[in-house]
């Protein structure tokens, strides 16, 4: 089975990509990155988390192929589904999380790490944010991918905000939907290791920066917010977030 941990950049995906690929390996699944290694798909599975990117038909049968060998690992995307993906997952042989996080921090973390970038003569996804409006842009495009994805019932749907205020309860809600033994000491010393205050540390692709929640309201100006509110009005409510 593949575990498809899909999220919002800049929403903590990398840090809950990580727990989740490794409450797997401790529970009998396998290290993503030696199933990389073993199967040859480097090409495929990018980046320290196996990003697989696209969710191609090709890049999805080329993973598959371990899977039905009877391997359980967990790769990562941000992007939005396809049929076959979904077909996948109604088969039950792909078993999908989405973790996302207030669109409005998600895009200032963006711009921040793309400044970043820009000043270190670096090209990152996010290198390509230049202003305000191209900001809005690229974060519109996450926003319909994510109402693509939140309408699935198979797919467990996880707030980043609640992951950082209330992490055991939502560790517990992962633990379930994997489903994994529900106390073990391997268990335990994974969720340990990537308690909020843990990930802060900066552990190698993690992405974990700032963390807070509510930073936009320190860094938009009132156009600026007004702006936000008629781009992202219709998803904040849907998502549960006020507007400004």
């Amino acid at each position: 089975m593949i575990i498809l941990s899909i999220g919002m950049p800049r929403a903590g995906s990398g840090w809950y990509y990580n727990l989740t690929h490794d409450l797997i390996k401790v529970s009998g699944g396998q290290d993503a990155r030696e199933i990389r290694k073993k199967y040859g798909l480097g090409k495929v599975l990018t980046e320290v988390n196996c990003n697989i990117g696209a969710l191609s038909n090709w890049r999805l049968l080329l993973v598959l192929i371990p899977a039905l060998l009877g391997n359980t690992f967990t790769i990562k995307t941000h992007a939005g589904p396809t049929r076959l993906t979904l077909l996948l997952i109604q088969v039950g042989l792909i078993l999908p999380t989405y973790i996302y996080r207030d669109p409005r921090d998600a895009m200032i973390s963006a711009m921040d790490i793309g400044r970043k970038a820009r000043a270190k003569g670096r090209h990152n996804a996010f290198s390509q944010l230049t202003d305000f409006g191209t900001s809005v842009e690229f974060m519109l495009n996450y926003l319909k991918i994510w109402e693509a994805w939140i309408h699935s019932e198979a797919i467990l749907h996880t707030r980043y905000e609640n992951l950082l205020d209330d992490y055991d309860a939502e560790v517990q809600r992962l633990i379930e939907f994997l489903p994994l033994p529900l106390k073990s000491q391997e268990v335990d010393a994974v969720l340990e290791r990537y308690r909020p205050e843990k990930a802060r540390g900066g552990q190698k692709g993690i992405h974990y920066s700032k963390g807070r929640t509510g930073r936009y309201r320190e860094k938009f100006n009132d156009e600026e917010l007004s702006i936000l509110n008629e781009n992202f009005g219709p998803y904040l409510e849907q998502m549960g977030y006020e507007k400004a």
